[in-house]
């Protein structure tokens, strides 16, 4: 049977168009906040690389500062995605950023991955705004790892090691490798926390692994490899 969607989110930035454009619509600005490596041929494409997929989406809307569309592509069964970002300058400098997602997923069973959608949707979203209004200027470095089988167990040891005493929400305190930070955002399938020099992320990833999408302003001595065996002790 499948299923249509669309989310819309607006968001009220003290940022300038400029920097909204330059987050959204160039490789450095859009591995700050959403995943994976990427690159952006103006007009032309947005492409990605994340652990071993590499997507390329045609940019269908192209208005600098203003106006940015891509992907859409049809799969053989229906399967697709579109994103539409629309920048609106405002007074002294701020900026209204309105991102609207779109798309099809076929089969009877598409509630779980849905679901999976969504959150994850939220998740980048968020850190969009997180990453605009914390870093707007600065250009992270993207790291994605991935941890060990994801349990109950090893997610509620995940916000034990982050000094939680519960499930996470917005506002907690809390200590990512010795390093104060933030929860930004929180939902039943991911986290993302805010230091001074970066944004951290865990996921419930697919299929079934805690996964780490990062984005590090100033290098923090790990690498990839590192916070894999970070996350196995976890497990």
């Amino acid at each position: 049977m499948g299923h249509a969607f669309e989310h819309v989110d607006e968001a009220d930035l003290a940022v300038t168009p400029e920097q909204v454009w330059d987050a959204i619509a160039t490789g450095p600005g859009i591995d700050s906040w959403f995943m994976g490596a990427n690159e952006v041929e103006p007009g032309t494409a947005v492409r990605g690389a994340f652990l071993g997929y590499r997507p390329s989406h045609p940019i269908t809307a192209w208005e600098p500062g203003k106006h940015l569309a891509y992907g859409g592509e049809k799969a053989p069964d229906g399967r697709f995605v579109a994103y539409e970002f629309l920048v609106e300058a405002r007074d002294q400098g701020s900026t209204v950023l309105r991102v609207v997602t779109s798309g099809f997923l076929p089969g009877d069973d598409w509630e779980d991955e849905f679901e999976a959608m969504l959150a994850g949707g939220e998740m980048f979203r968020r850190t969009l705004v997180e990453y605009l209004t914390h870093f707007a200027g600065r250009h992270a470095t993207p790291l994605t790892a991935a941890g060990p089988p994801l349990t109950p167990e090893v997610w509620a040891r995940l916000g034990a090691a982050l000094g939680l005493a519960g499930e996470p929400r917005p506002g907690d305190a809390v200590t990512v490798d010795g390093v104060p930070g933030v929860v930004y955002w929180a939902n039943a399938k991911t986290v993302g926390i805010r230091t001074a020099d970066a944004l951290y992320r865990f996921f419930h990833g697919m299929p079934g692994v805690l996964l780490a999408m990062h984005h590090v302003f100033a290098d923090d001595g790990r690498d990839a490899e590192s916070w894999s065996r970070w996350m196995g002790g976890l497990g």
